[in-house]
């Protein structure tokens, strides 16, 4: 019998991006203005038992995978951690939801970079205007609840699995439709930006875990090895 060596596991994120190049449909980013070509409901899948899914044809920021991970992970809405660990990927939108409050105070906002320097400089600055909203590590452990109260999601989940691994409703989401500014209608109240990657399912199965994650955005160059890590 004829033994054929399967593939590594990268080439679906290789074809994936040609599956984009020949088959995607041009479309206009609504917050962005920037022109994107993309497809819609696709599935990629990795094996943890057979090796950390860390993308090997592209350069990755693996220090900032690792440091974005522990920030979520903290429950922080804030990018005091990042800017400590020399991680500037939130920068920007720090920066975007300070000029949205100058601009409706009609004051002339300052420099990104000026506001990134004054950022590490100022912790009284930092402490204000690096907050997000309620973003990912926000919803993940303090998901906004009935009577000022907050749920622990991912703890929650934890705890549970323990105790009843055969139970299927261990989701974690953080869509959370009332922080979010379209339907909120508030920018104070609201994630700086609507969640990318939704939420993730998380399955035992004998001594078996999988876990499925759901985007609704995902920006196959840039934000895709983050999440696939």
């Amino acid at each position: 019998m004829k033994h054929t060596k399967a593939k590594h596991p990268e080439y679906q994120y290789l074809n994936l991006m040609k599956d984009i190049m020949d088959h995607g449909a041009w479309k206009v980013s609504h917050s962005t203005g920037v022109k994107l070509k993309s497809v819609f409901g696709r599935m990629i899948r990795f094996d943890l038992s057979k090796g950390f899914p860390l993308l090997t044809t592209k350069k990755v920021f693996y220090r900032g995978i690792i440091h974005e991970l522990l920030w979520f992970l903290s429950g922080s809405s804030n990018i005091k951690y990042l800017i400590d660990n020399n991680v500037h990927i939130w920068d920007e939108w720090a920066y975007k939801k300070y000029q949205w409050a100058v601009d409706g105070k009609k004051a002339k906002p300052m420099t990104f970079e000026a506001f990134i320097e004054k950022a590490q400089t100022d912790p009284k600055f930092l402490k204000t205007w690096g907050e997000l909203g309620p973003v990912y590590g926000v919803q993940w452990r303090h998901w906004p609840s009935q009577h000022g109260k907050t749920i622990d999601q991912l703890g929650w989940a934890i705890e549970k699995i323990k105790k009843y691994p055969q139970k299927k409703h261990y989701v974690i989401s953080a869509w959370n439709a009332g922080c979010i500014y379209e339907m909120s209608g508030s920018h104070d109240a609201s994630m700086v930006i609507a969640p990318c990657h939704t939420m993730y399912h998380i399955n035992i199965t004998g001594d078996k875990l999988s876990l499925l994650l759901y985007q609704r955005s995902a920006d196959l160059f840039l934000g895709v090895p983050f999440n696939i890590a």
